[in-house]
């Protein structure tokens, strides 16, 4: 027929869709792609009832298109969504657009159908990555509140300590025959409080990797002896802490600080998971040219699925507000900031073993003694103090000017420099905050420096991001005071600063 040889030319064939044409209840022609998408072979489709290629939901939908294309004009008479059947009888999603065309044979209507299978799967997927991606979110920000809510149940325990005794404190003061044994005794319980909030602010800034590093070749059993008195006095009379040291451990090269973090945190762990009391085992051991750290309770242990989680960022089992669930996820941090590896096996009833593996390697360096309280003293040098927290400039400033410093002190970067040009003799050193408004203490350092050559420098802050290279340790040259320090923190940084 000459309508069937003009539409099975090259251009149908070459349609990237399925193209159907129907003449009454029947396929008059269909191509290729119309052959593959339905499972028949175009030739074998051609005289077959429309039926064949119907669902249930589209058989339903087949008189009123019928009537339309009847009914209707030549042209597109729209598009419709429903389901197809293939030759083995499985259905698909389709998209099937109609247009009525008036051939000297008589009206057909040519359809061409899309399979959206792949399109409503990409959806679907889609979808599901939003509600994902949603989930996420809400996790997250259930996360962040669960670590708010502990980070805050811990500073508003220890800033009710430090308010009420230093409250104390004054009212002691202000009695008509003050008790300075009360004084002092009361004095030290807003030390220890304070003590305990720079703790946890180094366990959230480990978590972060935002604390300064500063690794060094250390005898692992020296430190863990170092620190065995505290660990016992932190598990109590009812747990027995057992030490086994390895003979000839070779050295680590690890931040002293930082496995102080690592055992404490363990430690505590350990203590929570034996409220009945029990045993501790701290071992070392050799494995080659690795070094194994490992950490042992008889404890209640943990569950299949708490052990998946016990390194997850604010993961914790204990009751809302008693524990920002940061312990576990510092130590992993920590360890593998030092190219370590840490594991953990556990089962109910049978108790907890951490295992932590560092590599081995450097000569351990004997520490300095300490600076005599004689020899953190000023000698009348001239220190540029640069810290916009006006309460930390005046402690800063009194204390300096007490040790025999002469201090001249600024709340900014433009104001140190305004300062630091307005005086006319030396500047000896300048003691700066990293972050401040308006210039960092980076820039603030190397303008100065530029006038000033012979000004030291030494940074002072509780996030010294800013001046940190990669890991975590400090760029070559910088000195940093981390916040909160002592009075004898500063005075010693700052002496070995100068003479350095």
């Amino acid at each position: 027929m000459e309508w069937s040889a003009e539409l099975s030319s090259g251009l149908l064939q070459a349609a990237p869709d399925a193209i159907l044409v129907f003449d009454g209840p029947r396929i008059a022609l269909a191509n290729d792609r119309a052959g593959q998408m339905y499972g028949w072979p175009a030739a074998d489709l051609v005289g077959q009832p429309v039926d064949v290629l119907l669902t249930g939901e589209s058989r339903a939908l087949l008189p009123d298109r019928q009537r339309v294309i009847e009914s209707s004009p030549p042209g597109s008479i729209g598009t419709v969504v429903t389901t197809a059947r293939r030759r083995d009888g499985t259905e698909f999603p389709v998209e099937s657009s109609t247009t009525v065309v008036e051939t000297p044979q008589g009206r057909l209507a040519v359809a061409v159908v899309r399979d959206l299978t792949e399109r409503i799967r990409a959806e679907e997927e889609k979808a599901k990555l939003r509600a994902e991606t949603q989930l996420h979110r809400s996790q997250r920000l259930e996360s962040l509140g669960q670590l708010a809510g502990g980070i805050a149940h811990d500073f508003n325990n220890m800033l009710g300590v430090i308010l009420n005794y230093a409250s104390f404190v004054i009212e002691e003061a202000e009695a008509p025959s003050p008790d300075l044994k009360a004084i002092a005794a009361d004095a030290q319980q807003v030390i220890r409080a304070g003590t305990r909030g720079t703790d946890l602010t180094h366990q959230l800034l480990a978590f972060a990797r935002r604390e300064v590093v500063r690794p060094q070749p250390i005898d692992l059993n020296e430190r863990i002896g170092e620190l065995e008195a505290g660990l016992r006095e932190t598990l109590g009379d009812r747990i027995t802490l057992i030490f086994r040291p390895a003979p000839d451990l070779p050295a680590v090269t690890f931040d002293p600080g930082q496995i102080e973090q690592l055992l404490v945190s363990l430690v505590r762990n350990a203590k929570d998971a034996m409220p009945d009391g029990g045993n501790l085992v701290i071992d070392t051991h050799r494995l080659g040219d690795r070094v194994r750290l490992r950490v042992s309770d008889s404890g209640t242990g943990m569950t299949a699925d708490v052990l998946d989680r016990a390194f997850d960022p604010f993961f914790t089992t204990k009751p809302k507000g008693e524990a920002t669930g940061l312990g576990l996820a510092t130590v992993y941090g920590v360890v593998n900031q030092a190219g370590g590896d840490v594991a953990l096996a556990s089962e109910p009833g049978l108790g907890t073993t951490v295992t932590v593996v560092l590599p081995a390697g450097g000569e351990v360096v004997p520490e300095e003694s300490e600076t005599s309280p004689a020899a953190v003293r000023g000698n009348g040098e001239t220190v540029l103090v640069a810290e916009d927290e006006d309460a930390l400039r005046d402690v800063a400033g009194r204390i300096l000017t007490g040790a025999g410093y002469h201090v001249i002190s600024a709340d900014c970067g433009p104001k140190a420099l305004e300062v630091a040009a307005g005086h006319s003799g030396e500047i000896d050193l300048l003691l700066s905050d990293v972050v401040m408004p308006g210039m960092l203490g980076k820039e603030l350092a190397e303008r100065l420096t530029d006038v000033r050559p012979s000004t030291r420098v030494l940074y002072m802050s509780g996030y010294a991001q800013p001046v940190l290279a990669s890991q975590g340790t400090l760029d070559p040259g910088v000195e940093l005071l981390e916040k909160p320090f002592t009075s004898n923190d500063l005075l010693t940084a700052v002496r070995k600063r100068l003479d350095g």
